[in-house]
């Protein structure tokens, strides 16, 4: 219940201890402020890390026909590996962590537009490789591949945002017709891309490309998805599995590494993630070392403060005042201090991280953003963070105060 001369008895004691009450509410306002700034600073550094990722299935394997290294079974070294629709085949039926799959061929071509014209990546994919890869359609840009492109062996291509400025400027470049290697390709959407990427790409039936760059047959790269492993162990586990079932089909040694290039990303996202777990506790630790810091100091303040009020206790329960009510009016100072100091230091933490945020988001800060970017924090975990501060500051002035209230009447008043 609120109680008009308790906190005006609260607002008394605070105006006569400036010195005590700014010194506690600064250790409070520091404690919660650096706290929320690493924690800032590390989901930043995180965030920063995890965009090097991109769009891209942190789950993905992809891998590619390379030469054999030494003989096999009458096979001569040197010998080179093409992959072809055995390798689909293999993966759906003999690779159950295998997910979306997608053969890929790659191409460059030369595309043309009225008189526009530069040189483009084409790659040939499937409706799965949307899932693989990420991909995303920019809002009324178009369609993305469908299942009657691939069967059909349409020549139609999903290009990339650097493609259409070249080729169309502000043209919507959708459902047009554009030449690449003296043939035609109409446009059926525009993807959006990672900024790192900077060349003009296009995306086509992965039929197609067979057909028109690869004479029907084979695949340049493969890549799937996996799902079900979680550790670096499970991973590595599959990937010796998978290249003894790609030596098999394609008759090599299984020791020998050469023949098969592979490029997973969830080796090197788990790697990422082992990296960063020991970067995040150790960012914790510091934070919550500050936050200590920060209750040790309240702890001694309120000590202080009621040592140097004993005296008045006396006073107080020789004229009648009840335990409780001492009690109370030191739970409700110590409360309103480091709410008010909490919440400070809790604002210009917070705050800070999000004006850092809006600066990294600014034109021209694309580099930064690499490594550094969205330093914010979890608001909840700072209010929880506070709460624990404040909760500790009212156990170190109860039980002090717990102690001086038990003590007589006639004996608080001789304390000094």
């Amino acid at each position: 219940m609120f109680d008009i001369d308790n906190w005006a008895e609260i607002f008394s004691t605070i105006k006569k201890n400036k010195m005590r009450t700014f010194l506690t509410g600064f250790s409070i306002s520091w404690g919660i402020f650096m706290f929320c700034v690493l924690l800032a600073a590390g989901n930043g550094l995180r965030n920063g890390m995890q965009s090097g990722f991109g769009d891209r299935s942190v789950n993905s394997v992809q891998y590619w026909g390379r030469t054999t290294s030494m003989p096999y079974k009458g096979f001569p070294d040197n010998r080179p590996i093409r992959l072809d629709s055995k390798d689909l085949k293999l993966i759906e039926g003999k690779v159950p962590e295998a997910d979306k799959l997608s053969g890929m061929i790659f191409t460059d071509v030369n595309a043309n537009y009225g008189t526009r014209n530069t040189s483009s990546s084409f790659v040939g994919i499937n409706i799965d490789y949307k899932g693989i890869s990420g991909l995303k359609i920019k809002d009324n840009q178009g369609r993305f591949l469908n299942e009657m492109d691939i069967k059909e062996k349409r020549k139609v291509a999903v290009i990339n945002q650097r493609l259409k400025e070249i080729l169309f400027g502000d043209e919507n470049p959708v459902g047009k017709l554009f030449i690449a290697g003296n043939l035609g390709y109409r446009v059926i959407g525009v993807y959006e891309e990672s900024s790192w990427r900077d060349g003009a790409q296009a995306y086509i039936p992965v039929s197609t490309a067979q057909l028109l760059y690869r004479e029907g047959y084979g695949y340049d790269n493969i890549a799937f998805t996996l799902k079900g492993l979680t550790s670096k162990e499970e991973n590595k586990a599959f990937e010796e599995s998978f290249r003894g079932k790609l030596s098999v089909l394609h008759f090599f040694d299984p020791k020998d590494e050469r023949p098969i290039g592979i490029w997973n990303q969830l080796q090197n996202y788990l790697e990422f993630l082992g990296i960063f777990n020991g970067i995040t506790a150790f960012i914790w630790i510091i934070g919550v070392g500050t936050l200590i810091a920060g209750i040790i100091g309240v702890s001694n303040i309120m000590l202080i403060t009621v040592r140097e009020r004993t005296r008045e206790f006396g006073i107080r329960k020789a004229l009648g005042a009840k335990p409780s009510s001492i009690l109370g009016s030191i739970i409700m100072e110590s409360v309103f201090i480091t709410s008010l100091f909490g919440y400070i230091g809790m604002f210009l933490g917070v705050g800070l991280g999000e004006l850092v945020s809006s600066v990294l988001e600014s034109p021209g800060m694309e580099e930064a953003t690499r490594m550094f970017k969205n330093p914010t924090i979890d608001v909840g975990v700072a209010i929880s963070a506070m709460l624990v501060l404040i909760l500790s500051g009212v156990l170190a002035g109860y039980f002090p105060a717990l102690k001086a209230v038990r003590v007589s009447a006639v004996e608080a008043m001789r304390a000094e």
